[in-house]
């Protein structure tokens, strides 16, 4: 059996990734399951979707998609969040919210642009809250 050699390059990378970071490609696990949900809905739509011009594809986990992302901002500001960062927490939330409404509204009726822009408003508001999340605790 005869592979590639860019199958290979692809496959050593990956491996590399492995091994330098301890985890796989593209795999996030956040601290609070809500996020990991909404995550598991949106990676795949920004990876592969949005690349490929999907719009259909992103119309139709619209739903999902806003509905795990209703569930975050349900959680507002996670226990352990530092307190010197619970206000900065409230404001992207509030970010966060915005975002997914213009999202939801434009996943039904929206243009493939507007559709693309709020999707992108998302996925970005969603970054800046992640990062925000306590740390996982390794117990």
């Amino acid at each position: 059996m005869k592979i590639s050699r860019s199958l290979w390059q692809v496959g050593f990378l990956t491996l590399t990734l492995i091994l330098l970071t301890g985890s796989t490609p593209y795999l996030a696990e956040f601290s609070v399951k809500e996020y990991n949900s909404f995550h598991d809905v949106l990676h795949p739509l920004q990876h592969e979707a949005l690349p490929a011009k999907d719009f259909q594809r992103i119309r139709s986990k619209g739903v999902e998609l806003v509905k795990w992302g209703k569930a975050i901002v349900r959680v507002g500001v996670p226990k352990g969040t530092d307190q010197k960062h619970v206000e900065e927490f409230r404001r992207e939330l509030r970010k966060f919210k915005s975002s997914l409404d213009k999202f939801a509204q434009h996943s039904r009726s929206g243009t493939d642009k507007q559709l693309e822009v709020s999707f992108s408003a998302v996925h970005d508001s969603f970054e800046m809250l992640a990062e925000m999340l306590p740390r996982k605790s390794s117990n």
